[in-house]
């Protein structure tokens, strides 16, 4: 069985692609020719967001893929900027309008603060408000599941507190390196999936001589294994390219790590992200 038809089940039996395809820097001109290669090649996780300036091109890709809606998975996120009720169920519309979709997949706040100010004020009233809007999109069938992105505990705690549906994922900075095992942990006992983004390090775990060195050992790439290091871990894994051999060559995970060398990956810390250290979510604020 290939990584690609394997699926995990979210707490309200929605089921998820393990892999999936990252559109975070694809432009809105070249997303729907990532997308259309990625579902010929056999993805049917596809990841955009509103942050990213992609929704329209994703949405093209997915009408043009000759796949039918039902057999894809397509999740967008809320932009992290929006922590007002009305604002939200507005911008959740739009997304269905620019992607041309009926419903979506999944639907993430984004960050638990805009980005401008990440990981720095109160925003828990905001971010109450902006969930009331997913639990009413996904009671009237526009989001088939809602979830959060870079939600630590007590952001997550916040939610619970005041919501009606329990965040169905999180999804996450998960990577050879930068394993939050403490926030794994107590998102798998609230049966909240954990989906990781930049599971290669946004490329600089490439340059690792230890990781580069235990991939040679399963005679696979680096990117091969940070990927099936986080599927190991039991997320979905989110690798960003538009690079179709890429694409397929991230699919290519049909290996096992051995309980050692997951060990030895998560306590691997290398949090060094040269130049995208720029991105509030590799500052390590």
């Amino acid at each position: 069985m290939s990584i690609l038809t394997e699926t995990y089940t979210l707490s309200n039996g929605v089921e998820i692609p393990k892999l999936g395809l990252g559109t975070w820097l694809i432009a809105d001109d070249k997303a729907a020719a990532a997308v259309r290669d990625a579902v010929e090649i056999g993805y049917r996780n596809i990841d955009t967001a509103q942050a990213y300036g992609n929704e329209r091109g994703v949405g093209e890709g997915i009408h043009t893929s000759g796949t039918p809606r039902e057999d894809l998975f397509v999740s967008t996120k809320l932009a992290a900027e929006i922590k007002d009720y009305d604002q939200a169920v507005a911008a959740i519309d739009g997304s269905l309008a620019k992607l041309k979709l009926d419903y979506v997949d999944l639907m993430l706040i984004h960050s638990p603060q805009p980005w401008n100010d990440f990981r720095g004020g109160d925003y828990a009233e905001g971010n109450r408000q902006a969930w009331r809007a997913l639990e009413d999109a996904h009671s009237a069938g526009k989001l088939r599941a809602i979830g959060v992105s870079n939600f630590e505990q007590h952001d997550l705690e916040n939610i619970l507190s005041s919501g009606t549906v329990t965040p169905h994922v999180n999804q996450l900075l998960v990577h050879a390196g930068n394993t939050p095992t403490d926030l794994l942990a107590y998102c798998d006992g609230r049966n909240i999936l954990v989906e990781a983004y930049s599971p290669i390090a946004h490329g600089e775990i490439l340059n690792n001589p230890d990781v580069a060195a235990m991939a040679e050992k399963y005679g696979v790439s680096v990117p091969q294994l940070c990927i099936r290091y986080t599927l190991q871990l039991g997320t979905v894994s989110l690798p960003k390219t538009a690079n179709p051999e890429h694409m397929r060559s991230n699919a290519q995970v049909d290996f096992v790590v051995s309980d050692s060398d997951m060990n030895a990956l998560r306590n691997l810390h290398a949090r060094d992200y040269g130049d995208a250290s720029v991105f509030p979510v590799y500052r390590g604020k």
